[in-house]
């Protein structure tokens, strides 16, 4: 199994909760002044208990200094590719370059659906990623009007600007064989959760990436790989790793081994911690996890 040689990066996903708007923002700063490298938020328009997750976005990039932010993943089928395209680099430029883009179809139809968008059928939501992604890069790239006749979007001149500040991502969360196959030949990264596809399940997923983005005539190394991780600390002893967990679950030494195989054995190299935001899980896993990875993956490398 691959080690794709990529940078080690460790970030947190951050719950957009809009019950808790001033603990929301204390979590942001706080993660920004441990050094973490990225927050991710999800972004469920139609789930009322959250806030607006590029509103949020918005606000976290202006209250803080050195974390990078993207989306986990931005729904487009709510948020229309060039309105996204714009909304994103807005974000990077008056941030100094601190966002990404994590992009996905949708999923909750009904619920999209009740807040006026589409209800797409997979092959649907397949084909508005891989128009969504060409329209955005389009957009992104500046120049002339953007003209373009696809089956799900059709744009009608629209002017580019701004642009982003710094190259771009778009990591895409998919799960399906056909979605992986489009982040080989497309897509700069991969975001799947650890809660819904095992470490086994990702050596699969990665393998289809790397077969379509070789047909491309792609370098596979190229395309980072981000992994939400679900777990949590403790000072029992833990299982040994099995290739089928869902979740990290053990003291700190555990938690080094389980992402230093992750990153030299199924080449994850982004790891975005889903738990409490309880400031001494943020701490461990910044402070003492993510340096003891570090090292120890550079000295296998």
């Amino acid at each position: 199994m691959p080690d794709y040689r990529q940078p080690l990066e460790f970030g947190y996903f951050l719950l957009p909760d809009a019950g808790s708007p001033q603990a929301t923002l204390d979590t942001a700063r706080l993660l920004d002044n441990l050094d973490y490298d990225l927050i991710g938020i999800q972004d469920h328009p139609y789930q009322s208990r959250h806030f607006d997750t590029f509103a949020l976005m918005a606000t976290i990039l202006a209250q803080t200094e050195h974390v990078r932010v993207f989306p986990d993943v931005a729904n487009l089928a709510l948020r229309p590719p060039v309105m996204l395209a714009k909304a994103s680099a807005t974000l990077d430029q008056l941030s100094g370059g601190r966002f990404e883009l994590g992009l996905g179809s949708g999923g909750f139809w009904r619920a999209i659906e009740a807040f006026g968008g589409p209800n797409r059928t997979p092959g649907e939501a397949l084909k508005s990623l891989e128009e969504g992604i060409e329209i955005i890069r389009r957009f992104w790239t500046g120049g002339q009007a953007i003209r373009f006749e696809g089956e799900q979007f059709r744009i009608k001149g629209a002017q580019p600007g701004p642009l982003p500040l710094h190259d771009m991502s778009i990591w895409l969360g998919v799960n399906r064989p056909r979605a992986l196959a489009l982040t080989g030949r497309l897509a700069d990264g991969w975001i799947p959760s650890m809660s819904y596809i095992s470490p086994g399940e990702a050596a699969k997923g990665n393998a289809i990436i790397d077969q379509a983005a070789h047909e491309a005539g792609r370098d596979p190394s190229a395309i980072r790989r981000i992994y939400n991780l679900g777990g949590a600390f403790t000072t029992t002893a833990p299982a040994p790793f099995d290739p089928d967990d869902r979740q990290i679950t053990g003291p700190v030494e555990h938690w080094v081994d389980v992402i230093t195989r992750l990153s030299t054995e199924y080449g994850f190299s982004t790891f975005v911690l889903w738990s409490e935001p309880d400031p001494d899980t943020l701490r461990t896993f910044i402070k003492e996890v993510a340096p003891a990875v570090r090292e120890r993956v550079a000295a296998l490398r």
